[in-house]
């Protein structure tokens, strides 16, 4: 009988200026209108909470989170799309809201397309309920994508 090869081990990290190359390489591959390589830098050079997903000494994943005034924003969260569907996506969101946490957060909120339903099953798993609709909010092949907001309370109100 011949066994399953075990999935390799992965580690969480701060993401650095020297990941960059690797994190726009994901992003170009997974989506048709990507950030691009300065909005990545621009998000280190912000403070944001960058962080990466390295699996065999090489990112394999990446979540960018803003965190201000008692709430955070979830700003990009991806996974290379050779290594999707393996638990990844759920690691960076649960260091995500372990940060968020971290941060006495009271409410995390992020976008998705309506159209990606793997993402929002995910959210939905976590407890991410939509709270409102962005029209036109992301670029698409045929004009413009609504998206809708999700969010999640993480502390409880006074």
């Amino acid at each position: 009988m011949i066994m399953p090869m075990a999935e390799p081990p992965t580690t969480i990290r701060e993401m650095t200026h020297d990941d960059l190359a690797m994190v726009s390489d994901i992003e170009r591959r997974s989506y048709e209108f990507p950030w691009s390589h300065g909005v990545f830098r621009d998000c280190l050079l912000a403070g944001y909470q960058n962080v990466v997903l390295v699996r065999d000494d090489a990112v394999a994943g990446y979540g960018v989170l803003s965190v201000a005034a008692g709430e955070a924003h979830i700003l990009n969260i991806c996974v290379d799309p050779d290594l999707r569907s393996r638990g990844h996506g759920e690691k960076l969101l649960d260091e995500l809201l372990f940060r968020a946490r971290a941060a006495s957060v009271r409410q995390i909120f992020l976008e998705v397309r309506p159209s990606n339903d793997r993402a929002i099953a995910l959210y939905r798993k976590k407890g991410f309920r939509q709270v409102a609709n962005r029209p036109a909010y992301y670029q698409a092949n045929d004009g413009r994508e609504d998206a809708a907001v999700l969010a999640k309370k993480l502390v409880a109100d006074d």
